[in-house]
């Protein structure tokens, strides 16, 4: 069946004049689709021309687009009709909005996928666990016989791919506050995983980053459906706000219906009355924070798929990459890389996730977040800690904080590179002990993204004798 939406997009961008702004990951395929539709286009990117890959560049200049490159790249953006921007440019940039004022439309990838896609949408979003939550479903539905497409923030850049969609696929998205702040359609199913200060070095404050959050919902209808957390203050107060069906999960409370961690099992309780899941000694993750995850997940995916599906799917799942995840043991000590833990909140629950001391390696680059209730938590789980990037010094200071006023001596050591913090761990780590990689911050100082680091982290591991 044509899509019919697609088509009328497609007709309308004909000869019209396009801005790409970014070339980013999910840019890049625009640059071909709209050089097939004949579209008359300028690419923007505030990167030095000479610092892209060569063959884009080239591709580009074949296409005869216009490419305008550097710090200064924006201020030339004017008299467009449509402008496709970076997810990371917020679209209250002040050239946006100035050429909106023009009448210009701006959009991104995700949207455009989001008001083309002829299939149901399942959004995910939250500050923290939000690829293993999306990824699990993804498995789950996919054991359930659906043909599904993973992207946003993972998998690949899907608008481009929408026109072999089928009405019977599901679409899964793991979608940031960047790619939802200004999205005026939500998903048929969202989850928020939590909430947490996060990317403040981006938004102009908390409270927009949480608006942002919002509108994975705020335009579903009445037969919309909105997974939440319980435990999350700011989410459980998001209910009030839903139009459709709201269905919560919990590790903390006891609630009457929704999807439980407790006493080692996960749980489904309708109108009170708990039915056994999974025992999550009989899973590959390990963490409240992912046990949170599955129950997210079994949450979005019920009504879709049977119980038993979700268990067997949950149970062969081994967990996402730079999450907690095991690289090797060497004389009795285990590593382990948990590069996304980009944020204290997610540095604690990887902390709360081992029952054995924790050489800890963190810091990185400073997206304004306040690392003090990172100091207890450490003090608490680890031996030491080894420190690196430009938030050393606010990690260190927070535990030399929490350290006032009592006789302890605590083990802190500062590296310049990642890979003289591996070796400093390799000296000091106990047998028995566990070295963790989980900055709290994010990678930009040193890395190009946190799996750069994640994979820098496991080849020096590997490399040890």
């Amino acid at each position: 069946m044509e899509n019919i939406k697609l088509k009328a997009f497609e007709n309308n961008m004909r000869g019209k004049r396009v801005a790409i702004v970014g070339l980013g990951v999910s840019n890049i395929p625009l640059i071909d689709y709209f050089h097939d539709l004949g579209a008359r286009v300028t690419v923007f990117d505030q990167i030095d021309e000479a610092l892209h890959d060569k063959e884009l560049i080239k591709k580009i200049k074949d296409y005869g687009f216009e490419l305008v490159t550097g710090e200064n790249a924006l201020h030339f953006l004017r008299g467009f009709n449509v402008i496709f921007r970076s997810p990371s440019l917020l679209p209250t940039t002040r050239q946006f909005k100035a050429e909106q004022k023009r009448g210009a439309i701006v959009t991104y990838e995700i949207e455009m996928l989001m008001n083309t896609c002829p299939c149901k949408i399942i959004g995910v979003t939250g500050s923290d666990g939000k690829t293993t939550t999306t990824t699990l479903i993804y498995e789950i539905l996919k054991a359930g016989g659906y043909n599904c497409h993973l992207g946003g923030n993972i998998g690949i850049p899907l608008f481009t791919k929408v026109k072999d969609f089928k009405e019977d696929d599901i679409v899964i998205l793991e979608l940031s506050s960047f790619q939802l702040m200004g999205m005026e359609k939500s998903p048929d199913i969202s989850v928020i995983t939590n909430i947490s200060p996060n990317h403040l070095d981006k938004h102009s404050s908390y409270e927009e980053y949480i608006e942002a959050k919002k509108n994975i919902f705020a335009f579903q209808d009445e037969n919309g459906k909105v997974v939440l957390n319980y435990d999350n203050d700011i989410t459980r107060e998001m209910a009030k706000e839903a139009e459709g069906t709201v269905e919560f999960f919990s590790s903390k409370n006891k609630i009457s219906d929704g999807i439980v961690y407790e006493k080692g099992m996960i749980k489904e309780c309708v109108d009170g009355v708990k039915k056994h899941l999974i025992d999550v000694q009989d899973i590959h993750l390990r963490g409240v924070h992912n046990y949170e995850n599955i129950c997210a997940a079994i949450a979005a995916t019920s009504g879709l798929v049977s119980s038993d599906v979700q268990v067997d799917a949950i149970k062969n799942f081994n967990g996402v990459e730079h999450r907690l995840e095991f690289v090797r043991k060497l004389d009795g000590v285990e590593w382990y890389n948990d590069s996304i833990g980009t944020s204290p909140s997610r540095t604690i629950a990887g902390l709360n996730s081992f029952r054995k001391k924790i050489v800890l390696i963190a810091g990185g680059y400073d997206k304004n977040l306040d690392y003090t209730p990172l100091a207890q938590p450490i003090l608490k789980r680890t031996s030491k800690v080894i420190l690196i990037g430009k938030t050393a010094k606010k990690i260190e200071d927070a535990i030399l904080k929490e350290l006032e006023g009592t006789d302890r001596v605590f083990p802190i050591y500062r590296c310049t590179s990642l890979e003289q913090a591996v070796q400093r761990a390799r000296n000091v780590a106990k047998s028995g002990e566990i070295v963790l990689l989980s900055p709290a911050s994010a990678s930009f100082d040193m890395f190009k993204d946190y799996a750069d680091r994640g994979r820098k982290f496991k080849e020096y591991v590997n490399n040890l004798k």
